[in-house]
C-alpha cells in the first residue's frame, strides 16, 4: 500500500507506543476491548500529528471491515436460528459418547474438528460450526472456554496457510510463484502447525484429564434442562431439512464459490420460513441473537479503526521498514531467517492487506538482492502467521471471544505461549524444506 503522508521518527515512535498502550490497557482490564479500540488509536493519530485526517484513516479502516461485519451479521443469524431449531444437538450428543467424557479426548478432538473445518479458508465459519457442537460439552465436562477458542484457533492458522487461504491468496499476488508449487513447499509447514496444535491439545488435555477426571456420562441423560423459550424453538422433526440446507450452504461457499453474506442471507431466511411460520416466532428465533449481533459488531468496527489508523496513514509500513533499516548487512547470508522473524511481528501488528502489499515487497526485495528465490522467500514470510492467534487487529478474534463469552485479554494471555510455539516449529519446517 502507499503511504499516505511522509512518516517521521517521532510518529513511529508514537504508533509504536500506541501499540503498547493499547494492549496494556486491554491486558490490565482497566478499560474493555471496544473502549480501547475506539479511543487510544484515535489519540495515537492526533499525537502524531495526523491532524483530521486521523478520523479519515479511521473511517477507511471500518469501511474495509464492511464486508466482514455482513459475512459475521447473517452467519450468527444462520447458526444462530440452526441451534434454536436443536440442529447441533444430536451432534453434541455424539461427540460427547466419542470422546467419553475425556477432557483429553476432547481438547484433541476440537484440535481436529478445527482442522478439518479450517479447510475451506474461512475462519469465520470454523469458529461458528466448532464453537456450535462443542460449547455444550465444555460446560458439561467442566472445561475452560478458553480452550476451545484456543484449540479452535490455532489449527485454523496452520490450515490457513492453504493457497486460498487469506496469507497465501495474497502472497501469491505479490510474488511471482507457481501455486502448486508453492502447496508442495507449504504441505511440511501446515503439516507441522496441525501435528503442533494437536500435540498441545495433548499435553493441556492431560492437565485437564487430572485435575477434572474422566467421567462416565450418558448425554441423554445428563443434558441441560431446556427453557419454555427453548422448548418452543426447537423442531426436532425438521433436523434433517435443517441439515440439509446447512450442508447446501456450506457447499455454495466452499465449493460454488458464491460470496458467504449472501448464502448466510439466503439460508436464513429460507430457515425462517420452514421452521417458524409464525411471525412472532420467527422475531423470537432472530431476536435471541441481537445480543452477540450488537456486541461483535461493535468490537469489529473498533477494530477497523484501529487498523485503518496503522495501516492507511503508513504508520504500520513505516514501522516495518524502520525495522528494516536497522538490520546490519551481515546478515544478508541469513537474511531470509530474519525476514521470517520481522514477518512474525508485523502480521501481528498489520493486517496481511497491509503486510503483503506494504511491507512485504520491501522485505521480499531485500531478501532477493542477498540471492534468495521467491520460493524461499514466500515460504519464510508465513511461519509468523502463527502470532496471529492473539493479534489485537483480527475481528474474528473478538467474535470469538464475545462467542464463547471470554475476556479477550484472557484469551491472549492463554493463547501467547502456544503461538510461539507453533512459531517455532513452523520455523523447524521452513529450514527443512530450505527456505533459510
Amino acid at each position: 500500500m502507499e503511504t499516505a503522508v511522509e512518516i517521521s521518527t517521532y510518529q513511529i515512535i508514537v504508533g509504536v507506543l500506541m501499540i503498547v498502550v493499547f494492549m496494556a490497557a486491554i491486558l490490565s482490564k482497566k478499560v474493555s476491548a471496544l473502549t480501547a479500540l475506539a479511543t487510544i488509536p484515535i489519540i495515537g493519530g492526533l499525537v502524531a500529528g495526523f491532524g483530521t485526517e486521523t478520523f479519515v484513516f479511521a473511517m477507511k479502516g471500518i469501511m474495509e471491515v464492511d464486508t466482514t461485519i455482513a459475512m459475521l451479521a447473517f452467519a450468527i443469524a444462520y447458526f444462530g436460528i440452526m441451534l434454536r431449531t436443536g440442529l447441533f444437538d444430536p451432534l453434541t450428543g455424539l461427540v460427547l459418547k466419542l470422546m467419553r467424557g475425556d477432557p483429553l479426548r476432547v481438547l484433541v478432538g476440537t484440535a481436529i474438528l478445527s482442522s478439518l473445518l479450517s479447510l475451506d479458508g474461512d475462519g469465520t465459519t470454523t469458529i461458528m460450526i466448532a464453537c456450535a457442537a462443542l460449547l455444550p460439552v465444555y460446560d458439561k465436562l467442566g472445561i475452560s472456554r478458553i480452550y476451545l477458542a484456543i484449540f479452535v484457533i490455532m489449527p485454523n492458522g496452520a490450515i490457513n496457510l492453504l493457497p486460498w487461504g487469506g496469507p497465501t491468496a495474497r502472497l501469491l499476488a505479490v510474488l511471482p510463484v507457481d501455486p502448486n508449487e508453492l502447496l508442495l513447499n507449504l504441505i511440511p509447514l501446515i503439516l507441522a502447525g496441525v501435528v503442533g496444535a494437536i500435540a498441545i491439545a495433548f499435553f493441556v488435555g492431560l492437565k485437564e484429564r487430572k485435575r477434572l477426571g474422566i467421567v462416565d456420562i450418558e448425554f441423554e441423560e445428563h443434558k441441560r434442562e431446556l427453557t419454555a423459550d427453548e422448548l418452543e424453538l426447537r423442531r426436532p422433526k425438521l433436523i434433517w431439512f435443517n441439515l440439509v440446507l446447512t450442508i447446501v450452504v456450506l457447499v455454495a461457499i466452499i465449493a460454488v464459490g458464491i460470496p458467504g453474506p449472501l448464502v448466510f442471507a439466503f439460508g436464513a431466511a429460507v430457515a425462517l420460513i420452514v421452521n417458524y411460520r409464525d411471525l412472532k416466532l420467527e422475531r423470537k428465533a432472530v431476536g435471541s441473537t441481537a445480543d452477540a449481533l450488537v456486541h461483535v459488531i461493535l468490537m469489529i468496527l473498533g477494530a477497523g479503526i484501529l487498523l485503518g489508523i496503522l495501516s492507511e496513514s503508513g504508520l504500520a509500513a513505516a514501522m516495518a521498514e524502520r525495522l528494516i533499516s536497522v538490520i546490519p548487512t551481515t546478515w544478508g547470508p541469513a537474511f531470509n531467517f530474519v525476514l521470517a522473524l520481522v514477518s512474525a511481528p508485523a502480521v501481528w501488528i498489520m493486517n496481511n492487506d497491509a503486510f503483503y502489499f506494504g511491507a512485504f515487497p520491501v522485505l521480499a526485495e531485500t531478501a532477493a538482492q542477498y540471492g534468495f528465490t521467491d520460493m524461499q522467500i514466500a515460504i519464510a514470510s508465513l511461519p509468523g502467521q502463527a502470532l496471529r492467534g492473539f493479534s489485537p487487529v483480527i475481528p474474528a478474534l473478538y467474535f470469538l471471544a464475545a462467542y464463547v463469552k471470554i475476556e479477550f485479554s484472557d484469551y491472549q494471555k492463554k493463547i501467547i505461549p502456544y503461538c510461539f510455539i507453533l512459531f517455532g516449529v513452523q520455523l523447524g519446517a521452513a529450514a527443512l524444506v530450505g527456505a533459510f
